[in-house]
């Protein structure tokens, strides 16, 4: 049973009618890993974007963390709190639930995905509204939120800059904290003109590629978004459980109006934010914006909690989302994924998610962390999951960026052997499975891997003259440059010069 499934079920409302989301854990027509990443491998100009943003964010960040002397004991510090958290993970939001209760918001709690978008429909739909407006969330993206709301005829507006980029242009993000990342101003620039005058306030005109006045083209945008909409929709990056405190920080003032101007504010907050108290806050707000934005401080941080007659929002809903987490915290080395605070440091040093971005992985959580989260989320069962783990090079730079000290590698080999194990268990044979059986067979004796090693000589002066591999051996060589062949073996030199086998 889920921490969730435990937890308070009268919020829960009933499925409003003809509305089943059925949220997947990847986007919709995206290859596998391996597919993925060969396209995106082949778009030189995606590959010149990601190169140039994130070598320029990675330089910012060392900046800023090299400033600070405790730096490491920070990261450890943050790890610790995290995982004293996740430890008593029920009794902390039973505590939040309890907090925000009395400070006036409605609590729900939502097992899964589909549960958390019918409650948030139904409470779009309880107000009559038609238009909502949104921050930045990982937490409403994982759950397809947007999705849902559209299919009940409620238009979900991104007022983040870089999300009403991926929305307008008909998108998906691909990067945590720069979901246009794979966009450059020009593209940038024809999206707002092409696109901005069908959903509302066209974009100026005669507007140019320079980034204050795209900035100045969204905010004109937005505001008209702003002063119409009475339902937002938010996540937060940390939940307090001694008071029932939200707490999200952003860049551009967007989330601020969102959660201060709307009548009615729902948080989508998944169960691994809650933090036992402000004390412990305390300690993240040093760690995360050097690792996401670079800044020594978030240019807004926004605390809410529940209801104030006259003041911000005057109906606050809260729900609380498990959707697999309560899977991810039943294992022992994964659990460890649940410390991310999606500050996309991880996908900054990484040399993969550099070459390929984060369409590539076909889900909402790209990158290292990508790798293991979904995963540990969702199982291994589907396509797309079981090929994320083997999505790196293990160079353990996602480690050392961390900003929780999260074992990335360590973790992907756990969720390789977990993937390799659930082939086997339902005996699907691959070219890879049968060479590894051929593999273990022969160098499980050894007169059987000296016979092998004999006929294998036999074509040495015809492998000289090889540049590529057949079959599944040619992924090597499509890429690299095939060493040459010893002369002879090292059973062979062995003999020959000890006088004995090897």
């Amino acid at each position: 049973m889920s921490i969730i499934e435990r937890g308070a079920s009268h919020h829960r409302p009933a499925q409003p009618h003809g509305l089943e989301p059925q949220p997947g854990a990847a986007f919709l027509g995206m290859p596998p890993f391996p597919e993925a990443a060969k396209i995106a491998l082949g778009d030189t100009q995606l590959r010149r974007n990601l190169g140039r943003a994130t070598q320029t964010i990675r330089t910012k960040r060392l900046r800023v963390v090299e400033e600070m002397a405790d730096w490491q004991d920070l990261r450890l510090a943050a790890a610790a709190i995290k995982d004293r958290t996740l430890a008593s993970l029920d009794t902390y939001l039973e505590q939040f639930e309890a907090a925000a209760t009395r400070a006036g918001a409605s609590v729900h709690w939502a097992a899964d995905a589909a549960e958390a978008c019918r409650i948030s429909v139904e409470i779009a739909q309880g107000h009559s509204a038609t238009d909502v407006v949104k921050v930045k969330s990982m937490a409403t993206q994982e759950i397809e939120l947007n999705e849902a709301l559209e299919a009940a005829g409620i238009h979900a507006w991104e007022t983040d800059l870089a999300e009403l980029i991926v929305q307008l242009g008909g998108d998906t993000p691909s990067h945590f904290l720069v979901p246009a990342i794979h966009r450059n101003r020009d593209e940038i620039r024809d999206i707002f003109v092409d696109r901005m005058g069908d959903v509302g306030l066209p974009a100026p005109h005669g507007l140019t590629n320079e980034p204050t006045r795209l900035a100045e083209a969204a905010r004109l945008h937005l505001r008209e978004k702003f002063l119409s909409t009475k339902v937002a929709f938010s996540g937060a990056n940390f939940a307090i459980a001694e008071t029932g405190s939200l707490v999200v920080v952003e860049s551009e003032g967007n989330g601020r109006m969102c959660l201060t101007l709307p009548d009615v504010l729902v948080s989508v907050v998944g169960i691994e934010k809650v933090l036992p108290s402000f004390a412990d806050l305390e300690v993240f707000m040093q760690v995360l914006p050097r690792s996401s934005t670079a800044e020594r401080m978030n240019p807004y941080t926004t605390i809410w909690t529940g209801v104030h007659p006259g003041d911000g929002p005057q109906e606050v809903h809260i729900i609380l989302l498990d959707n697999g987490r309560t899977r991810a915290l039943g294992d022992e080395v994964g659990r460890q994924a649940l410390r991310c605070i999606r500050c996309s440091a991880c996908l900054n040093v990484c040399p993969v998610y550099e070459r390929v971005g984060g369409h590539a992985y076909g889900s909402v959580y790209p990158g290292p962390i990508g790798a293991i989260l979904n995963p540990l989320l969702h199982g291994v069962t589907d396509p797309h999951d079981a090929a994320l783990p083997f999505a790196s090079s293990l160079c353990g730079a996602c480690y050392e960026a961390c900003p929780v000290a999260i074992d990335i590698p360590t973790v992907l080999i756990e969720q390789r052997a977990a993937a390799v194990h659930e082939k086997a268990h339902h005996r699907i044979p691959t070219a890879e499975s049968v060479a590894m059986k051929a593999a273990a067979w022969t160098f499980g004796d050894a007169k059987r891997l000296a016979v092998a090693q004999r006929a294998a000589s036999l074509g040495r002066g015809a492998a000289k003259r090889v540049s590529w591999l057949p079959g599944m051996l040619g992924g090597w060589t499509e890429s690299r440059t095939l060493p040459p062949i010893p002369q002879e073996s090292f059973r062979s030199w062995w003999s020959r010069t000890r006088g004995g086998d090897a």
